[in-house]
């Protein structure tokens, strides 16, 4: 390691499991921080070292600017010295709605309304012309947004039946209804024929009509009604209110029976007949940011205008940065609510790529998560260009390459839980390797390709045809059943999208991805799993009281902070201050409730406080004797999150922690088939063969069929069966570049994954 003069110094860390932990992190150089999942990572490098950096900043602020801020509380730590101002690049997903798009996100959109402001033919010189967010540039008609929302007759309307027998599906033309009452006495159809004999003036008038009277009695009273078609006064009811204020059994009514479609005027462009009229080198704006980031780059070399020379130079080095951090396939119209967690990190890297300011800390979660192995070597050159300038670089990372190009490692551990949060090596990668660690032994472990032997027969196949959905050029593929498929391919070469068009065609397919488990902060791992209605019934059962008791949602929970373990203290200007409940300091429950308790092996009496202070390993240990218990806490020890505390909030929970945590639950079904989203995602090494056996064990045990989107070329190496797209991203990607057992892949050329597992397998990747 080059020689360090300043550090970042950490004293006594103690958020979630460390065990006040002094670090010190060198300044202007790339480190590591590494360790199993939950060894307390995260805790060290996000919730103390970027927390109290961007706190600390902020209390340089006036007070009045500091109110329109997040509030961030102090971190459990002794002292964090010599910080410098930090930039956290994580996985969230990127927000802004339906009108965030890649362009805006990262300024290149604005660089290209310049554009056609000042060379587009016929002139438009005002760039708010060009821009589907500004009055002067939307489309009228969607107001910008590119696609209408309308009715889905499939869910609207059954054609088979009459309108007496519930013809219309929606609720709000239920048989009996004021609604429906309308349409069956206005005379114009026969309401016990089906509606697939109507004429066509018929249905029309049923679905579209908007004229007329209908006299008809209801409740007593009669009266005239104005006559409209259903679909007529479904959209005037409820898609013609603002999408804002919709009530959640609106949102339900509506979700139940529409779907989108683009805009006819804009064709989805978005965008006012206006700017589309204007050209730039033959092209439209909208044909531009329809374009991939390296096709862009290609259309606009062939516009040589001196008079926007400057401009375009900038705008070319923007793209330049979204093709070397590995998104070359996005186009600028793609939706910022569609990225992975991963390409949402490395877009907002590409904004920090043209920045001059140096002396900055750069914290990272993960930057290699979504990339094949094929780009993560552009990653670690992006981590080196930032260091370069003169920046300190802070890396949570499991994957060996980046590990490997570091300067310098920290590894928390020895294991998750209450079994890390200790700092177990610091030192170079060198060190690393001979350290008796976990990321050690397993920084230089071979991949291994599953033998012929152990590779298992199809049961049978689930055929796709003609898969076309976004870059896919429409092939049919065959995904054997009994068995582990991995899908691989670079990123942005479809096999998101082919899954999608797997799970349209066999609806019963079950995707379990990373998105969160529909959670509040009330949600826990017990209480998501089931896992605490028998530990509710237990304690009931061995003090005699109710079970509802135990509930910190119930009749158990404190008074002073509703169950939630902390109060808010709003100090209006000041930040806002998290305090534990002076009550039940932080357990959740009364005292009454507290004072109960349950006897496990060794007479050991726990609380239902303690109890949910336990982790699942723990808690396996306890809770013997109940079956059901012991099947739900093993499931989640397969999938690798033994080191979860029961009570643990699901709103802390990773993208790879959520996905893991559904898995259990499919773990004790039998059969099915089940899509996974890169499910190695936040697993270290040593985790990820605790992965291979649960998949092994949801297929030999339950007769599952399992197919994984993935890039870890040790699950690839574990399969039965690859499907492998590409060759390259967006349009250069689509197609099937092979199908077959990972024995076959080898031999493959032309496939970039079939590369980098030849060169795994034969140990040429360990460097």
């Amino acid at each position: 390691m080059p020689n360090v003069t300043e550090w970042i110094e950490v004293r006594g860390a103690r958020e979630h499991n460390l065990q006040a932990v002094d670090a010190a992190v060198p300044k202007r150089l790339l480190t590591a921080v590494t360790g199993v999942s939950g060894s307390g990572k995260s805790s060290l490098v996000f919730d103390t070292i970027a927390v109290e950096a961007r706190r600390q900043l902020n209390e340089t602020l006036p007070a009045f600017v500091r109110g329109f801020l997040p509030a961030l509380s102090r971190p459990a730590v002794d002292a964090v010295d010599h910080l410098p101002a930090v930039i956290t690049v994580d996985q969230r997903r990127l927000r802004g709605g339906a009108r965030s798009t890649v362009g805006t996100i990262t300024d290149i959109a604005p660089l290209l309304r310049l554009l056609f402001s000042r060379a587009g033919e016929p002139s438009v010189p005002n760039p708010d012309a060009f821009s589907f967010n500004m009055p002067a540039g939307m489309c009228p008609a969607c107001s910008g947004l590119g696609e209408t929302t309308v009715v889905d007759l499939d869910t609207f309307l059954d054609r088979s039946r009459s309108l007496n027998g519930g013809a219309l599906r929606s609720e709000v033309f239920a048989v009996g209804s004021r609604n429906w009452q309308i349409l069956v006495n206005s005379g114009r159809f026969d309401p016990e024929r089906p509606v697939a004999a109507y004429t066509d003036t018929e249905l029309h008038d049923l679905l579209h009509a908007d004229d007329g009277m209908v006299a008809m009695e209801f409740q007593g009273q009669a009266y005239n009604a104005s006559f409209e078609g259903a679909v007529t006064k479904f959209r005037r009811l409820y898609l013609d209110q603002d999408p804002e204020t919709r009530s959640t059994r609106t949102r339900k009514l509506v979700d139940a029976h529409t779907t989108t479609a683009p805009c006819p005027d804009c064709e989805g462009t978005r965008l006012s007949p206006l700017a589309l009229s204007s050209r730039v080198a033959g092209h439209t704006i909208a044909d531009l940011s329809a374009l991939a980031a390296t096709e862009l780059v290609t259309a606009l070399d062939r516009f040589t205008d001196p008079a926007v020379a400057p401009l375009m130079t900038a705008l070319r080095g923007r793209l330049g940065d979204l093709v070397d951090i590995g998104l070359g396939y996005l186009s600028l119209d793609r939706r910022t609510a569609s990225l992975s967690g991963g390409e949402a990190q490395r877009v907002k890297l590409v904004r920090q790529l043209a920045s001059s300011l140096n002396d900055l800390l750069y914290v990272f979660d993960e930057p290699s998560i979504g990339m094949h192995p094929r780009d993560v070597s552009r990653m670690t050159d992006l981590l080196r260009a930032l260091r370069d300038k003169g920046n300190s670089v802070l890396v949570v990372e499991h994957d060996r390459d980046i590990i490997i190009a570091a300067d310098h490692v920290i590894d928390l551990g020895p294991g998750a839980g209450a079994a890390g949060g200790l700092i177990g090596y610091v030192g170079d990668v060198a060190g690393l390797r001979a350290s008796d660690t976990l990321t050690g032994r397993f920084l230089d472990a071979p991949v291994r390709l599953k033998p012929d032997a152990q590779v298992r027969r199809p049961a049978g196949k689930l055929r796709v045809a003609e898969a076309r959905a976004h870059n896919l050029a429409g092939f049919d593929v065959d995904f054997p059943t009994g068995v582990l498929t991995v899908l691989t391919g670079v990123a942005g070469s479809g096999k998101s999208s082919l899954a999608q068009v797997l799970r349209r065609q066999h609806p019963d397919v079950v995707a379990v991805d990373q998105s969160a488990p529909g959670a509040n902060r009330r949600s826990t791992v017990a209480t998501y799993t089931n896992a605490l209605d028998p530990i509710r019934k237990a304690f009931a059962k061995a003090n005699g009281v109710a079970a509802a008791l135990f509930s910190a949602n119930s009749a158990g929970a404190c008074p002073e902070c509703a169950g939630l373990g902390v109060i808010e203290q709003d100090l209006a200007y000041l930040d806002t201050v998290t305090m534990t409940c002076p009550a039940c300091h932080g357990r959740r429950f009364t005292d009454e409730v507290l004072s109960y308790t349950l006897t496990g092996p060794g007479r050991r009496a726990l609380s239902i406080g303690d109890v949910l202070e336990t982790t699942v390993a723990e808690a396996a240990e306890f809770f013997t004797t109940d079956r059901r218990l012991a099947g739900i806490l093993s499931a989640l020890a397969t999938v690798g999150l033994d080191y979860l505390r029961l009570g643990q909030p699901l709103t802390t929970l990773s993208g790879g922690e959520s996905q893991r945590l559904k898995l259990a639950g499919h773990l004790s079904e039998p059969g099915g088939v089940y899509v996974l989203d890169e499910p190695t995602t936040g697993l270290h090494m040593s985790d990820v063969h605790r992965l291979l056996g649960a998949l092994d064990r949801l297929i030999d045990g339950h007769g599952a069929t399992v197919i994984v989107i993935e890039h870890n070329l040790d699950l690839v190496a574990h399969a039965d069966w690859i499907v492998d797209l590409g060759p390259e991203a967006g349009l250069g990607g689509g197609r099937l570049v092979y199908e077959g057992t990972p024995a076959g892949l080898l031999a493959t050329q032309g496939s970039h994954t079939a590369e980098f597992l030849r060169r795994a397998v034969e140990g040429e990747l360990i460097s």
